[in-house]
């Protein structure tokens, strides 16, 4: 395992969980990002993985990305380090769920909305800070319309504005809002549930869904047909999922 300075690592069970080390609010610079493109090209590459948790140290989740690496000496870094994240979130085929708890913002709002599922403290707060520095926020140019529509991401993105978690969940882009007393406890929950799963078929299912947005209905069906038939049902976990069922036992993956 490579020896960080500002993320910690810890995979127990095919879930890796990874948290943010940078005190005091977690902010990205280009060394930390550097030490997060590292490790989610390591998680690429392990098959046994069922699911990938981001977590905070400290009072924030993620305050943003350093201004002053946002410099013209030092932006061109800054812009592939932070980019090379959501190219890789993008192609991992295992669900990304990001743990929230207080301030998300600016890059951290973009670095929590790349994940598949938000599970978010009450006390959570989220925005796109950046039209108040001069900034417009990349990522969240791609993401937020696909999460919310486009009116209201402009909104988000225009204004600046800080939202509270139930704010974010009514807007669609926050999947759980729970009390400070409950939410590690449907955190771990989602996540116990993931790990009785095959690595293999969550793959899939995460493949299936992604794979076929945007397109028409009658070829979004035909693909995901063919993808069930033709991959999903050649597969032994598939098959010993179905054997497992009918003989009442706990199924024995083989991630085959």
């Amino acid at each position: 395992m490579a020896d960080y300075h500002f993320i910690k690592v810890d995979t127990a069970d095919g879930i890796k969980r990874i948290t943010f080390n940078r005190p005091k609010h977690n902010v990205f610079d280009i060394a930390m990002m550097k030490e997060l493109n590292v490790e989610l090209s390591a998680s690429m590459r392990e098959a046994d993985l069922k699911c990938i948790v981001f977590l905070g140290e400290g009072p924030s989740w993620c305050a943003g990305v350093e201004v002053g690496d946002h410099k013209p000496e030092m932006v061109g870094d800054m812009i592939a380090e932070f980019n090379g994240i959501f190219e890789r979130t993008e192609k991992l085929e295992i669900p990304l769920i990001a743990g929230v708890h207080g301030n998300c913002l600016g890059g951290g709002m973009e670095m929590a909305i790349a994940c598949d599922i938000i599970v978010a403290s009450e006390k959570a707060s989220f925005g796109q800070l950046e039209i108040k520095l001069g900034f417009f926020p990349p990522y969240a140019a791609i993401r937020l319309p696909e999460l919310i529509g486009p009116a209201k991401a402009i909104e988000v993105c225009a204004t600046g504005r800080i939202y509270p978690a139930a704010d974010a969940k009514t807007m669609g882009f926050v999947s759980h809002v729970l009390a400070e007393d409950d939410y590690e406890k449907v955190l771990d929950k989602i996540v116990g549930d993931i790990t009785k799963c095959s690595p293999l078929i969550l793959r899939l299912n995460k493949r299936a869904v992604k794979q076929h947005m945007g397109m028409g209905f009658e070829a979004a069906i035909r693909g995901v047909g063919d993808m069930f038939l033709n991959e999903l049902m050649k597969t032994e976990d598939t098959l010993e999922g179905i054997a497992s069922f009918e003989e009442k036992r706990k199924p024995v993956w083989k991630n085959k």
